[in-house]
């Protein structure tokens, strides 16, 4: 493959990128990020090294294909060459696609099938592949799905208690953030192959956020669902509910499905319970009754999952914490271990406090680190097989 590798990792109101020289293993070039796309959008970039070397702010609000436009002026830019593939982050394949894809009208046709799955993703990600192939057809582009990495799940982790022609249809559990977790896998093998082979559960906390009971590096259990909304609580998002408190708003209130989507997606999970923000660094800095509440209860709910991944694992050696509220708070990681010490799980505050590789103390039965995790990194190398430059 001649020219570079581009990464997309469309959200629901950002554009992440980055780029990579291809290879059996690509080489981190220069990256960025387009926030708030839908109404002031900025857009920032940075080195290798992760030093910004840009800021600009778009003067109004710009359709999502310009967006996109500028994203690729930019790459080509950096090495002053064309591209060579792109590479997509696509929330949810379905029971289909248990491995990237290339790119087609008939990918396209069954992605916006699967919409109605992830509402508040799907339709992002595919946005971008059908820009790329209208306006560049030549251009290779992969799609990498988050559902993938839980193929391996057992059916029994799968399977709703529901009639089975509802499973036969695709009402299952697919498990999420899979690139994420596959990076977390392959990096724990470089160090902590000891662990590697052994029972994990990866917390990948962030605005999404989910867990992963892993076996030898495969998934076995997670605590997403069918939906991106199932298991923990999120920034806007409610987590595990009830399904009768649906019934509920359909009859006391008279809400439709749009209302009630927009309540579980958008208004809901921190954001919800504080009133006052989805970022949890905002709601440990507030002095708020309502924010100490929104922390405790996603504290509660960590832990009680953690809890329950770890019988699904028949125990636990390692416990890894990710994403940007894995990777960056120590206050919420010290908050879930001390409601883990049954398990024999002690953390080193000062290595906590530092964000120091391993964390957990001298004596504790399960090691408990702290891994950054490189969706990009995922994605650029499922490129790199699929188009043979591995």
């Amino acid at each position: 493959m001649k020219g570079p590798i581009l990464t997309l990792n469309a959200g629901s109101s950002s554009l992440k990128f980055a780029l990579f020289e291809p290879g059996a293993t690509p080489v981190a070039g220069p990256k960025g990020i387009i926030d708030e796309t839908f109404s002031a959008p900025r857009m920032i970039t940075k080195d290798p090294s992760g030093r910004q070397t840009s800021e600009r702010t778009f003067p109004k609000v710009m359709p999502f294909p310009e967006l996109v436009r500028e994203v690729i002026g930019w790459a080509e830019d950096q090495y002053k060459t064309t591209l060579g593939a792109v590479g997509h982050r696509v929330v949810h394949g379905g029971s289909q696609f248990t491995a990237p894809q290339i790119v087609s009208d008939k990918l396209l046709a069954d992605l916006d099938a699967l919409v109605a799955l992830a509402p508040l993703h799907e339709p992002h990600n595919i946005a971008p592949m059908r820009y790329l192939m209208e306006c560049n057809p030549n251009l290779p582009q992969i799609a990498c799905f988050d559902t993938s990495f839980h193929r391996t799940m057992p059916v029994t982790a799968t399977r709703f208690a529901l009639p089975l022609h509802f499973e036969e249809e695709g009402v299952r559990r697919y498990g999420f953030h899979g690139l994420s977790y596959e990076y977390i896998a392959e990096r724990l093998r470089q160090i902590a192959p000891e662990r590697a082979a052994g029972r994990v559960i990866a917390a990948h906390l962030g605005n999404g956020a989910s867990l992963c009971a892993m076996k030898d590096g495969q998934s076995i259990d997670t605590s997403m669902g069918f939906s991106a909304l199932d298991g923990l609580v999120m920034g806007t998002r409610c987590g595990t509910l009830d399904p009768g408190v649906i019934l509920h708003f359909m009859r006391r209130y008279g809400m439709g499905a749009a209302q009630i989507e927009s309540l579980l997606y958008n208004k809901s999970g921190l954001l919800g319970l504080s009133g006052l923000s989805p970022d949890m660094r905002n709601l440990l800095e507030s002095k708020e009754a309502a924010a100490k509440n929104a922390v405790a209860l996603f504290v509660f709910r960590l832990i009680r999952e953690i809890g329950a991944l770890a019988a699904s694992l028949g125990g636990l050696d390692a416990l890894i914490f990710t994403a940007g509220i894995g990777e960056h708070s120590p206050e919420i990681r010290k908050m879930t271990c001390e409601g883990l010490g049954w398990l024999g799980l002690s953390i080193d505050d000062a290595a906590n406090a530092r964000n120091d590789q391993r964390i957990s103390a001298a004596g504790s039965r399960v090691d408990v680190l702290v891994v950054p995790t490189d969706e990009e990194y995922m994605i650029a190398k499922h490129v790199a097989r699929a188009v043979g430059a591995a």
